[in-house]
């Protein structure tokens, strides 16, 4: 089985990392006391440039660390949803776009990130341009290589997922990151079995004020038969595939 096809899931609340076929794309970068965990982990693996960087949405949890990972890293794409908050986190991020000279490309539905021979990255959601809740504006992301797929949901709740629903996008998927840490406002039952998945990866922090994964989500999830694999219990989380197999392994 190729390995260089591979993502992984960091054991820390709200920060993902897909490397996919040759070309750098890290999605979320955590808490603003997450910097050094998630520079160290990139770097350990080689990673110089990120060609795609995408923040979900715009909760300290989520792009905590997002201006550091801007100043020490070569950007090339940088997508977050249309939408601003009046944070010191949001803001050290558009500063940090603006001394690197980016732009922000809108995350929203129908945008294709990559789609080149086996690979594609597209974008589900937000689909609409207003939400009262933050994590509603969620980028909700499908990574398809070959016929093995992950979706990302970021925080997205039931309204997203509703709308998700709503276009009729394929989102069949082997691999489901939880929405929103595993709570109960997440991965609603008719959300679950269109995705069908086989394994749901729940990016969770030990002992969180939350509470998450929440109880009710779980026993969807066992009900379903889809393998829980949680960063609190397995540490960082890694899928490997060659577009047709998938393979999994974990790092304490």
């Amino acid at each position: 089985m190729s390995n260089n096809k591979w993502g992984g899931l960091i054991k820390q609340q709200g920060f993902a990392i897909i490397l996919v076929d040759g070309q750098n794309m890290l999605v979320d970068a955590g808490k603003n006391d997450s910097v050094d965990t998630i520079i160290n982990y990139l770097k350990t693996n080689g990673v110089l440039k990120l060609d795609y960087l995408v923040g979900t949405h715009l909760h300290e949890d989520h792009i905590g660390s997002l201006d550091a990972v801007i100043k020490n890293f070569q950007i090339g794409k940088f997508l977050m949803p249309k939408v601003a908050t009046n944070t010191q986190t949001f803001r050290d991020v558009l500063t940090a776009v603006k001394n690197k000279g980016l732009q922000i490309n809108t995350a929203k539905a129908g945008v294709d990130i990559v789609d080149i021979d086996k690979l594609s990255v597209k974008i589900l959601a937000p689909c609409n341009t207003a939400y009262e809740d933050l994590n509603n504006y969620s980028a909700v992301i499908k990574v398809k290589y070959g016929d093995v797929a992950f979706i990302l949901t970021g925080d997205a709740e039931g309204l997203s997922e509703s709308e998700i629903l709503e276009s009729k996008a394929d989102i069949m998927a082997q691999v489901l990151k939880a929405g929103h840490h595993g709570s109960n406002s997440s991965t609603s039952l008719p959300f679950l079995n269109a995705v069908s998945p086989q394994y749901a990866v729940i990016s969770v922090g030990a002992g969180n004020d939350y509470h998450h994964p929440h109880q009710i989500t779980l026993e969807k999830l066992k009900k379903a038969g889809v393998n829980v694999l949680r960063t609190d219990e397995k540490g960082t989380i890694i899928f490997a595939t060659d577009g047709k197999e998938i393979a999994v392994a974990t790092e304490k």
